[in-house]
């Protein structure tokens, strides 16, 4: 089988590559209005790309009708945002985030996360998230340039909390305890409880 993608409405093409670019991490995000409204949703086109300085990547679709989604509007007009790794315990809550609310509505409040407040940031970060990175923005771009339908945030890492709890006797991540999820394509997701390990040549 050979796919076109020249030929493939975005819809397809976003199906394709979504079931087949797997599994990906999520990034949930919290950010703030100029109001002071705290924002949160997920984004699992997200990776990091840089550890000198350290730099995570998450890009953020435009909505159906091309305006600009919430977490967007906040990262442009802050230049913060917390982004947090999702374990299995708290997947029904990111997932009840992803709902689409007016523009002022707290995904916090609306669904009932508890939240606490970030150090070094004006986003709250997710109680509960075994990892999260408080962030500044080093750079948002409009992609593709000439017809953007998303915007790729480059978010430098300030402080990290890890919970106690997912590291090992060394101090390091124990990936069992960590139970992160993956998105797979569709409503699938993955967890990282099975691995193997590989010695580089």
């Amino acid at each position: 089988m050979q796919l076109d993608f020249n030929a493939l409405e975005p819809l397809e093409r976003y199906r394709w590559l979504a079931s087949t670019i797997t599994p990906r991490p999520i990034a949930w995000v919290s950010s703030q209005s100029d109001a002071g409204v705290s924002n949160l949703a997920p984004f699992s086109f997200f990776q990091v790309i840089s550890d000198d300085p350290p730099t995570l990547m998450v890009n953020v679709n435009h909505r159906a009708d091309g305006g600009l989604k919430d977490t967007l509007l906040n990262v442009q007009a802050s230049g913060e945002l917390v982004i947090q790794l999702v374990s299995f315990a708290q997947a029904e809550a990111m997932n009840a985030s992803a709902a689409v609310l007016p523009y002022g509505i707290s995904e916090f409040e609306q669904c009932g996360i508890a939240s606490l407040p970030s150090q070094r940031v004006a986003p709250p970060r997710v109680a509960g998230a075994a990892v999260t990175f408080e962030c500044r923005v080093a750079q948002i771009q409009a992609y593709p340039a000439d017809k953007p339908n998303c915007h790729l945030i480059f978010a430098e890492v300030l402080l990290a909390h890890i919970d106690d709890a997912v590291l090992n006797e060394q101090g390091r991540i124990d990936s069992q305890q960590l139970d992160l999820i993956g998105r797979l394509g569709g409503s699938g997701y993955t967890r990282t409880l099975q691995r193997f390990e590989l010695q580089r040549p």
